[in-house]
């Protein structure tokens, strides 16, 4: 039995990351720099959806700008730098959270430990339509805020329907000469305020149609799209795509292992960064916070801290 604790003790973790965004690898930065037994599992590709964004300007310390890539490359460099245990890929099956000492269950085996940081981000709904992924990081962008500046004075093209195309929309508006909203249903699911708001603006034109393809070489020129009142076809030239239409948190493993989450499936979290289960924290987009790479990080610090703490009192 003494044998058996020797092993088990051999084998712990302070903390598991399950995620290799900004969220993730800040949190294992932060924990591995605080001494921490740190491991990070990312079962994809380290960044997230950081690595859809080809210049990031708003990030504190860049002033000329830094790719998504560079960024996590650095990012992913320090945390090893400070001695944190990297696995890649390594995809989770299964979370065991109820009890002081939690199981990571993986393709390769288990892993335990007494902390756990979530930042498994969100994955982005797609129009899943010809030149989407052609054009990406060359006009077709996921995110307004990140990418608007980058189209003053132009013109382009928000789809979806929701409260979050039509948000976007308004924002995109200050900042280009035209905005056209394109719905993709005959039926527009944001709110009344917000489509109001929008038909006020003078350079913001709501069009009930979907989109068929988007078009360019090497960068976006146009789309092609039906028009569902009329049924005909038409390209319009626009100079950037910005695809509104959702994301789904990846949180279905945290939700079965009794990790509570709201109607839309984001991680509930005080500010703390703690969920509802002792020792279980959680940082990032899968939270639905703030949704930005700075916030993201600053998640993902607080979540570290606050395990560590948690560690700490565990240990004693």
């Amino acid at each position: 039995m003494l044998k058996e604790e020797v092993i088990l003790a051999d084998d712990l973790f302070d903390v598991i990351i399950i995620g290799g965004g900004p969220a993730g690898l800040t949190a294992a930065i932060y924990a591995s720099r605080m001494g921490m037994k740190t491991l990070l599992l990312e079962g994809k590709l380290f960044g997230g959806r950081a690595l859809d964004a080809p210049m990031v300007e708003n990030f504190p310390g860049f002033p000329e700008y830094i790719s998504g890539v560079e960024l996590t490359e650095r990012m992913v460099k320090q945390a090893e730098k400070f001695g944190a245990e990297i696995k890649f890929p390594e995809e989770v099956l299964n979370l065991t959270l109820e009890e002081k000492v939690k199981v990571v269950t993986t393709r390769s085996g288990m892993h335990r430990s007494l902390g756990i940081i979530i930042a498994t981000g969100i994955q982005r709904k797609r129009l899943i339509v010809p030149g989407e992924n052609e054009f990406l990081g060359q006009g077709v962008s996921y995110c307004a805020i990140c990418d608007g500046p980058f189209f003053r004075d132009r013109t382009i093209a928000v789809i979806g329907s929701g409260d979050e195309a039509f948000e976007d929309a308004l924002h995109l508006s200050d900042l280009s000469k035209k905005v056209i909203l394109i719905t993709q249903n005959e039926e527009i699911g944001a709110a009344k305020t917000l489509v109001n708001r929008c038909e006020e603006k003078g350079n913001i034109e709501v069009m009930k149609a979907r989109v068929k393809s988007i078009l360019g070489d090497g960068y976006v020129k146009a789309i092609s799209l039906q028009d569902l009142e009329s049924n005909k076809d038409a390209e319009i030239p626009v100079d950037g795509v910005f695809i509104s239409v959702g994301g789904v948190p990846m949180t279905n493993l945290a939700r079965k292992a009794g990790v509570t989450v709201d109607e839309r499936g984001c991680i509930k979290v005080d500010r703390r960064q703690a969920t509802n289960v002792d020792g279980v924290f959680a940082a990032g987009d899968c939270t639905c916070g703030g949704m930005q790479i700075a916030t993201a990080v600053g998640e993902g610090a607080m979540a570290a801290m606050q395990a560590y703490r948690y560690v700490k009192d565990a240990k004693r």
